[in-house]
């Protein structure tokens, strides 16, 4: 039994021997270099076991040199992208620059156009309130007075007395004293007011 045993061990290891340099030789393990003692004595398969290719310093340095080229077009490829967002930005910030000042110059325009209407609203309240005082000084002084005021002011000055003088006396509801003042006033003169009075604006 003991013999039996032994043969079965042996026939065992070499089969597994046998197993393993076969499938070496199939490169589908790589023990040749394990190996390499048991492989001179079998005639057909080379003795020296399998060794791993070396490269020279001067590959070395090419692939360093190839590696660090590829890291420098990556970090090319990179700056590139990054000039082009920079440059995507300015343009952009330049553009809200100018919508900025575009806005700022309408809202200037705005403004200035607000005050110019109202300062002349303001000349013009103002206006209304010297015409309302200076017809009711007129009103109240002698009429011969009045008319040689009236005939020495302007037409359109005389015109806008004369229009808030009839103003006055309706909402006063009192009798209008611009009749007697272009009867006492010379003829030639009063029918200049009166025509332009009654005339329509040229625009209208």
């Amino acid at each position: 039994m003991l013999g039996r045993a032994i043969v079965l061990l042996l026939l065992i290891a070499i089969l597994s021997v046998g197993a393993v340099v076969w499938f070496d030789f199939l490169n589908v393990i790589d023990a040749k270099t394990v190996l390499a003692p048991i492989y001179k004595y079998i005639p057909f398969i080379p003795g020296e076991g399998r060794s791993q290719p070396k490269l020279a310093d001067d590959e070395l340095i090419n692939l360093d040199a190839e590696r660090l080229a590829i890291r420098l077009e990556a970090l090319e490829l990179r700056n590139m992208e990054l000039d082009t967002q920079k440059r995507d930005l300015d343009n952009r910030y330049g553009e809200i620059v100018q919508m900025a000042q575009e806005l700022e110059e309408r809202q200037n325009a705005l403004d200035e156009r607000e005050n110019s209407l109202s300062a002349q609203r303001l000349d013009a309240e103002n206006k209304d309130r010297n015409v309302e005082q200076n017809a009711r000084y007129l009103t109240g002084m002698p009429p011969q007075n009045a008319v040689n005021i009236i005939a020495a002011l302007d037409d359109q000055d005389a015109i806008d007395i004369i229009r808030k003088t009839e103003e006055i006396a309706r909402a006063e509801g009192t009798a209008s004293i611009v009749s007697f003042w272009f009867s006492l006033m010379d003829p030639a003169r009063a029918a200049t007011l009166q025509r332009k009075m009654s005339g329509r604006p040229a625009n209208l």
